[in-house]
């Protein structure tokens, strides 16, 4: 299994402008719409096994920082010509199937992606009320096979900070995961 870190964006960096499609709604999702709220952008797949290793703790921490606080959005940026299995329709099933309640967005062109720098999958942004980033690397320490309980706590952490108002304290760790399956 290939391991590829994320490219930790400079902290202060501004969220990037996006208008995807929400596969289970087909309507469109803006940065915009998140206006005044904590925004948390999960770069995600259906495939890769860092994602299924942590699809049920994404379900529990977006529920337990409810929409009307906390925006939340799910992005998948592979390809899927050689991905078949990440098309809109099999995102729409993995949404179901894990009872994620936040929209999974589709970037086809992957442009999205490249405007967040993102590398992996799993790979998680938090900009804060603003939409400026406070947070960006892993989920936990948890990884398929490694046998640490699966928490959420760094991003949980991170998450906590920003509803007190406060700095997000402590290292920030990459996340690990499925390169993005970029278009040739």
């Amino acid at each position: 299994m290939a391991m590829t870190p994320s490219t930790m964006v400079p902290l202060g960096t501004l969220c990037p402008a996006f208008s995807l499609v929400d596969v289970s709604t087909g309507k469109a999702v803006c940065e915009s719409d998140f206006a005044g709220r904590p925004l948390l952008v999960m770069f995600i797949c259906n495939h890769c096994p860092f994602v299924v290793h942590v699809q049920d703790e994404l379900a529990r921490l977006t529920n337990d920082y409810p929409p009307a606080h906390l925006g939340c959005v799910g992005i998948c940026s592979n390809d899927v010509t050689t991905h078949p299995g990440d098309s809109p329709s099999k995102m729409v099933e993995m949404a179901r199937k894990n009872g994620w309640t936040f929209p999974y967005l589709h970037d086809p062109s992957q442009e999205c992606a490249r405007a967040f720098d993102a590398a992996c999958t799993p790979d998680f942004f938090l900009f804060d009320r603003s939409h400026t980033l406070v947070y960006r690397g892993q989920l936990d320490e948890s990884r398929p096979g490694n046998r640490v309980e699966l928490t959420g706590g760094d991003l949980r952490r991170a998450l906590d900070a920003v509803f007190e108002g406060s700095a997000v304290e402590g290292e920030q760790r990459p996340s690990i995961g499925c390169n993005i399956k970029w278009r040739s």
